[in-house]
């Protein structure tokens, strides 16, 4: 890979600023940041090794600050679906990454109109998100593009959980799946020394993001949350299909 430029550097850094934002405040907002760091990189593959460090500290961060309110046990009927998903994710990693990232788009797109269905047009239609398919999906698509979060976004909108615990719940997910996708991509070799020694330099800007963000979800109305959330997701599922 090229050495970065001064452009990419700090496209880097306002990555890991929204990714330490979206973990403590705003979890939409991180679905954004995987178009932006295969921006950043300038390779969609070698991109996801750049970011899992990144996500993983945030995740600490994440962790501690909510630990008062997860919701973990009602993970636990994703949890096997979610390691079929990341085997089959893993296998995946040998395609050309550019086929992959539409697929995931367009599932969490579609995921997303059906959820919009059911709570607008359907209302008071109970929301039942079958753990095989959003743990496999989760699964599959954090593997491949670190680009689970409107999935799990999607599906703890639809256990109607607090703020705190919509955050918390996702946060101690994602930390566990993180740690679990390294030997992956140790394996691929998309974490090498250039990468980490990238992400270390991001250290400061996920701190950053981490305390913003904590400070943005304690001043946000859980209607509009619910709202920015859905807007993001959006957002950054669209911006995959480029």
């Amino acid at each position: 890979m090229q050495e970065l430029q001064t452009w990419q550097w700090l496209l880097g850094a306002l990555c890991a600023f929204f990714v330490g934002v979206a973990k403590t405040g705003v979890p939409g907002l991180g679905a954004m940041v995987v178009p932006l760091m295969v921006l950043a990189i300038g390779d969609a593959r070698l991109s996801a090794g750049y970011l899992l460090p990144v996500l993983i500290t945030a995740d600490l961060f994440a962790v501690y600050y909510w630990r008062k309110h997860a919701s973990a046990w009602k993970l636990f009927s994703l949890a096997p679906w979610v390691l079929l998903g990341l085997a089959g994710g893993a296998f995946a990693l040998r395609l050309d990454e550019r086929y992959i990232r539409p697929m995931v788009a367009a599932i969490v797109l579609g995921m997303l109109g059906v959820y919009l269905y059911r709570q607008h047009v359907k209302k008071g239609v109970a929301v039942h998100p079958h753990p095989v398919l959003y743990g496999g999906l989760a699964g599959f698509a954090t593997t491949v593009a670190n680009a689970a979060g409107p999935v799990m976004n999607l599906y703890l909108l639809s256990k109607r959980l607090s703020k705190e615990e919509f955050i918390a719940t996702g946060a101690w997910f994602f930390f566990f799946v993180n740690l679990t996708k390294v030997p992956v991509y140790l394996f691929h070799g998309i974490i090498n020394r250039t990468s980490l020694t990238f992400d270390l330099m991001m250290v400061p800007a996920v701190i950053v993001g981490a305390v913003t963000g904590r400070w943005i979800v304690n001043h946000i109305p859980m209607k509009v949350f619910e709202a920015l959330v859905i807007v993001l997701t959006l957002i950054s599922s669209l911006l995959l299909l480029r």
